[in-house]
């Protein structure tokens, strides 16, 4: 029997199922219904789905009962690729609704408004965003690596009294998103950059720019940039790192590349904890290790 879950969304995953396969009754064969996907993700009033090749003279059919089943999505698109390039950026096919990649999301206090097709986003980090909020102390001065359209920022300054946050991220319409997102949360403490951290940490480096905190939500990307991280950090500083494990090497290869980056700048540190983000493919994880600067 499939299940059917709905990722960011109140609705139960046992409701969900006996709903879907109702209103898909005499529609779908029973050997299509398994073949049904598992999960979504929503981000805002936009659901994006996985749909098997099998089953894709039927895409349409599912995304108009997903749509009648839940009031809150207006939008239901496919995944028509994967999330590429240094830029992060993905490619949808519209299916039902009404059609368009831009939408508003609601999280952790926050709102953000972006497109979903030109900015990387993730609601499954929700509860990882809020769970660094919660780490930081008064006044820290926090810097995000990768920031998108600053979910990570806008959770923390919304969630923590942090002094200073600021977000690096080298896509310009994420960037642009950002801005408008810390304008529409009313948050004066975060600072947008545009810029590839390559090019931003080694200038901030000769301004003896230091944070007390780094955020490094990386993506799937083959370089660590770990260097460029200890670039901005000092002595207690504490860094969010996320890597990318098979089940088998988790959480040692991850470990064995925060060991090889700090071997070769020269960097002691201390791990604190590390924690399984997510299942990002069969047998393969996000995990993130907290380690401070000694």
């Amino acid at each position: 029997m499939t299940s059917f879950m709905v990722q960011n969304h109140d609705c139960s995953k046992n409701k969900m199922k006996r709903n879907l396969k109702e209103a898909l009754s005499g529609k779908l064969k029973k050997s299509e219904m398994e073949l049904m996907p598992r999960s979504f993700d929503m981000i805002g009033s936009i659901a994006i789905i996985s749909i098997p090749p099998v089953l894709r003279k039927k895409e349409k059919l599912i995304a108009s009962a997903i749509i009648k089943l839940n009031k809150n999505i207006k939008t239901v698109v496919k995944k028509a690729g994967k999330v590429t390039g240094r830029l992060r950026t993905r490619k949808t096919k519209f299916l039902a609704g009404i059609n368009t990649e831009e939408t508003l999301h609601r999280e952790n206090a926050c709102v953000m408004r972006l497109d979903i097709d030109k900015c990387y986003f993730s609601p499954r980090m929700a509860s990882d965003r809020l769970d660094i909020a919660k780490q930081i102390k008064k006044n820290e001065k926090i810097l995000v690596m990768f920031g998108g359209v600053a979910p990570y920022a806008l959770v923390i300054a919304k969630n923590s009294k942090a002094k200073e946050v600021w977000s690096i991220e080298i896509n310009r319409i994420a960037s642009k998103y950002a801005r408008e997102n810390v304008k529409l949360n009313k948050i004066g403490n975060v600072k947008i950059i545009q810029g590839d951290v390559k090019r931003v940490l080694p200038q901030l480096k000769k301004q003896k720019m230091k944070f007390d905190r780094i955020v490094m939500a990386r993506a799937q990307l083959k370089e660590n940039f770990l260097h460029e991280a200890f670039m901005a950090a000092k002595k207690g500083t504490i860094i969010h790192f996320h890597d990318y494990v098979s089940e088998k090497e988790m959480p040692k290869k991850a470990f064995s590349r925060i060991f090889e980056a700090a071997e070769k700048d020269r960097v002691r540190y201390k791990i604190l904890r590390w924690k399984e983000i997510g299942e990002v493919a069969p047998y393969f994880y996000r995990v993130r290790i907290d380690f401070r600067i000694l």
